[in-house]
């Protein structure tokens, strides 16, 4: 895909549940005119974009099949236990895995979990996804032994298109001038050599002289 036509289309971005964009989002707009958009996607079908082609890039939850993919980590999250503010667990401050062995335990939050949770359900999610969709009703405790959720950034290796690279470098942290496109420009910005006056002589020709 050549910039021109990716300038016109833009980027097409998943990201599963918890996973926000915010910041990137702002940042992008201040550096490029390409549009961005950007949809949620459940974790169950956090590859399916990206497969049938209606995605450019993925925020998805490690572990994936990388077949024809590029993912780059980007961070861990902690995994809670997502709890009615009645059930026992609300009265501590954090559990570990073995205390909820005897617990009605859900990973996927829908709004079928969340009327279950209410019913004396544990829902397991990581924590962001708790957060995002905090109730009165509900709390979260952290499950100190359970292995965090690894967020990674996810794209076809065969996609060409440039601005896939922009954005890994918004997500990144680069700044403006560190981009591909600061770079391609950078001949052009440089400051011409002042011009030698007549009749004056370079440093290094006056030391040589004076040996």
């Amino acid at each position: 895909m050549s910039e021109q036509s990716a300038a016109v289309c833009g980027l097409r971005i998943g990201a599963v549940r918890g996973v926000t964009l915010t910041k990137w989002r702002r940042v992008w707009g201040e550096r490029f005119e390409a549009p961005l958009s950007v949809r949620e996607v459940p974790d169950e079908e956090q590859l399916a974009g990206l497969r049938d082609g209606s995605l450019d890039m993925c925020f998805v939850r490690l572990p994936i099949d990388r077949e024809g993919l590029h993912a780059i980590p980007l961070y861990e999250e902690r995994i809670v236990a997502w709890v009615s503010k009645e059930h026992a667990i609300s009265a501590v401050d954090e559990v570990t895995l073995a205390d909820l062995d005897d617990e009605q335990v859900l990973t996927e939050p829908t709004g079928t979990a969340t009327d279950l949770v209410l019913g004396g359900a544990v829902l397991v999610v990581p924590m962001s996804v708790a957060r995002g969709a905090s109730r009165r009703d509900l709390t979260y405790r952290p499950v100190v032994d359970a292995d965090p959720s690894p967020v990674a950034l996810a794209w076809r290796t065969e996609d060409e298109n440039p601005l896939i690279e922009e954005f890994i470098g918004v997500v990144r942290g680069r700044t403006p001038n560190s981009s591909r496109t600061a770079r391609a420009r950078a001949p052009e910005s440089r400051t011409p050599a002042e011009p030698r006056q007549p009749g004056r002589r370079s440093p290094a020709r006056s030391r040589k002289r004076r040996r």
